[in-house]
């Protein structure tokens, strides 16, 4: 590690302090991104992560959100999980023509926590190391003006940036239809630049073949180039985490 990114972390941990909370159990590669996320200052870092904290243990207080606190959710089957691309990230598919506003607000909050909890798990080797990323694909393909829930993209995204930082690889939109970019184009004002930077809308040949190499054909499902077949959230069964 480098010496400033060392003197960045110990600045980050006294700050953490001194806003009455503590890093204990949490690793430098954790720390990290929340230093990347906040422009490598300590203090901004700090705030970020003290609010981390805060949210987690008041939206998950267990640990985990259990599959009976989300079953309107799970049950049209519209997140699919993939295996690990050659650089380690899991592959998250989301089907928006399944996806319809939620009628309640807090049961879809959970679920975007169970959602990212489980794909970034579904990646750990026995156990967390911290600096774990995913990918997202989020498949318009035969959405109607029903499917259309820019406040749950808004949270969704929202989410990743506030309190799964530097947690997005890249986020690919397939067959995005024309009555959908002013929606778009709403959604992306409530998004960080580095967030922006990492979404790729897929329009031509030459984006759809750099979309299947960067995923890979072993984990990308056949409807879109690979030789996968789709396995829902909810069929993934997670090896325990070491000790």
């Amino acid at each position: 590690m480098e010496k400033n990114q060392e003197i960045a972390l110990t600045q980050m941990r006294i700050s953490v302090e001194k806003l009455g909370s503590s890093t204990e159990g949490h690793g430098d590669p954790t720390l990290m991104r929340f230093l990347i996320a906040r422009s490598m200052d300590p203090d901004k870092a700090a705030k970020m992560f003290v609010q981390w904290l805060k949210w987690r243990a008041a939206m998950v207080p267990n640990g985990f959100i259990s599959e009976s606190e989300i079953p309107d959710e799970l049950e049209p089957r519209k997140i699919y999980l993939q295996g690990l691309t050659k650089d380690g990230y899991p592959v998250m598919v989301v089907k928006a023509s399944k996806h319809f506003p939620s009628k309640d607000p807090v049961q879809f909050k959970k679920f975007v926590v169970h959602l990212l909890d489980k794909t970034i798990a579904s990646s750990f080797k026995g156990r967390e190391i911290g600096n774990e990323k995913l990918i997202g694909i989020l498949d318009l393909q035969h959405i109607t003006y029903r499917n259309i829930d820019a406040r749950g993209l808004i949270t969704g995204f929202q989410f990743l940036q506030a309190y799964y930082p530097e947690r997005l690889a890249k986020c690919f939109i397939l067959h995005m239809p024309r009555f959908f970019v002013s929606v778009w184009r709403m959604v992306s004002r409530f998004l960080e630049k580095a967030t922006l930077e990492k979404i790729v809308i897929v329009t031509d040949e030459d984006e759809r073949q750099d979309f299947i190499k960067k995923v890979g054909e072993e984990v990308l499902p056949e409807e879109y180039g690979g030789q996968a077949k789709l396995v829902a959230l909810q069929d993934v069964v997670l090896a325990p985490l070491e000790g």
